[in-house]
């Protein structure tokens, strides 16, 4: 009975991974049938690339083989807008506001699917923190709307600035990295306050829905998780990394910063440093950065922001605990943070995170330099499209014009690397289980036997 009981478990596990899988895949492939209509589109674009744009947009990339700016009108628009916003909630955080507006209640396979989808730690409690993240997300992009709104409107008009407040929030929110601007944001690069705005809106979405509620609730019982400590010291030291160490590589630089002025400088690598956590916004040629800075960006990409939130990659979480747990092991004592002892089985779960995380990136780049890239001329803008891929961030390198360097690809290349970005959304515990399942329990036990080291 135990051994049946496990089985089940078991099986209705992979089916909850399963589900949160293919729901993405069908959102993405609904969104780019509906931009197969002329009214969405100001000129034909392959189902491929359409598909790709709206992956891109359901994964809260920002990769694009098709520029929104151009290629789709204003309807085109709000389709990639919902889709970055369906992708913040995710599926099954829809379904649950459509369960309170409708005032039903959720079943039990409801809510598991619900908390897997929002990386909440367990069942109790997830109906009123829910309602948190729709108030959460509301309020802050409204406010980021607003001051957007009223920014552009010396430039525009009041329609085109009430829509492009509203579609650059939602998608700086929401760490998407879509603009509605052709070259992107590179027109606002000197701009302080845009520049501030939308790097503030990233960060609060990419903090998770989880460290906003903690901090929310902070004057009420004035204690922070260790999961919410780490989150916030950790975000800060990536970010001030980044800038240094972009500063450091790119000052001389003409092609990149190197033409600016010290201001122009600090607030362009901030801008970039920010946008690698898990956003795709640019106010620079990503292509003029000197190869040491693309290698060291594809490495801040793959590490990603927060859990609970709307960032890819294997979770500045992840990476705390095992650097942390390998100093533990140097010293030969238990991880232990802020006073706080951390469960073996977390860190186990954090090593099983980073090697298949590690085995994706390389095969993934074998394969598409194998199969795009055969005169081996952009083997490092390969891989760059492969982790801003993967830890959905959506930078790019772009393919000399104002798309995604994934733009040159096979349709085979561009293909995978939708798979890559469904993996980084998803997380690549979920999608991995949803795709190899669990094996059956086994009653054998092997005798144990020492390997050398």
């Amino acid at each position: 009975m135990a051994n049946e009981s496990f089985l089940n478990k078991a099986e209705s596990v992979n089916k909850t991974f399963s589900t949160i899988v293919i729901s993405y895949v069908l959102l993405a492939l609904l969104g780019a049938v509906l931009l197969s209509f002329e009214p969405m589109r100001t000129k034909p674009i392959a189902f491929i690339d359409l598909f790709f744009t709206t992956a891109s947009a359901v994964c809260l990339t920002g990769l694009i083989t098709a520029n929104p700016a151009v290629d789709l009108t204003i309807y085109g628009q709000g389709v990639i807008m919902g889709l970055i916003q369906a992708g913040g909630f995710g599926y099954m955080g829809l379904a649950g506001f459509l369960f309170l507006l409708l005032g039903k209640k959720m079943d039990f396979r409801n809510r598991v699917l619900l908390k897997e989808s929002l990386d909440y730690p367990n069942l109790q409690g997830i109906i009123k923190y829910l309602k948190k993240i729709l108030l959460f997300t509301l309020a802050i992009e409204g406010v980021g709307a607003l001051i957007l709104t009223w920014h552009f409107l010396s430039t525009m008009s009041f329609k085109e600035a009430l829509w492009a407040g509203i579609f650059h929030a939602i998608s700086a929110f929401n760490n998407a990295g879509f603009s509605i601007f052709e070259p992107n944001l590179m027109d606002y690069r000197d701009d302080v306050l845009v520049n501030l705005v939308i790097c503030v809106l990233i960060v609060l979405g990419g903090l998770g829905f989880l460290v906003l509620s903690e901090c929310y609730n902070y004057r009420h019982n004035a204690r922070l998780s260790v999961h919410t400590r780490i989150v916030l010291i950790a975000t800060a030291i990536c970010i001030v990394l980044g800038v240094l160490v972009l500063l450091l590589f790119e000052w001389h630089n003409p092609k990149s910063i190197g033409s600016l002025n010290w201001f122009d400088k600090f607030l362009s690598t901030f801008f970039i440093s920010v946008n690698l956590r898990t956003a795709g916004f640019n106010t620079i040629d990503m292509a003029g950065l000197h190869d040491q800075s693309l290698f060291f960006c594809s490495l801040l990409m793959v590490i990603g922001a927060a859990p609970g939130g709307t960032a890819g990659g294997i979770k500045i979480t992840t990476v705390t605990l095992l650097l942390v747990y390998a100093y533990s092991a140097l010293k030969d004592k238990e991880v232990v943070l802020f006073q706080r002892a951390i469960p073996e089985n977390i860190v186990k779960k954090s090593f099983l995170v980073f090697i298949i995380t590690m085995f994706y990136i390389i095969i993934s780049a074998m394969i598409l330099s194998a199969t795009d890239d055969t005169q081996n001329k952009y083997f490092l803008h390969l891989l760059f499209e492969i982790c801003s891929a993967f830890g959905t961030v959506g930078a790019s390198t772009g393919n000399g014009g104002n798309l995604s360097f994934a733009a040159n690809f096979s349709h085979f290349g561009k293909l995978y690397l939708v798979v890559l970005m469904f993996m980084g959304r998803v997380g690549v515990l979920v999608f991995s289980m949803a795709l190899l399942g669990r094996n059956k329990a086994r009653r054998i036990k092997y005798p144990e036997e020492g390997v050398v080291l």
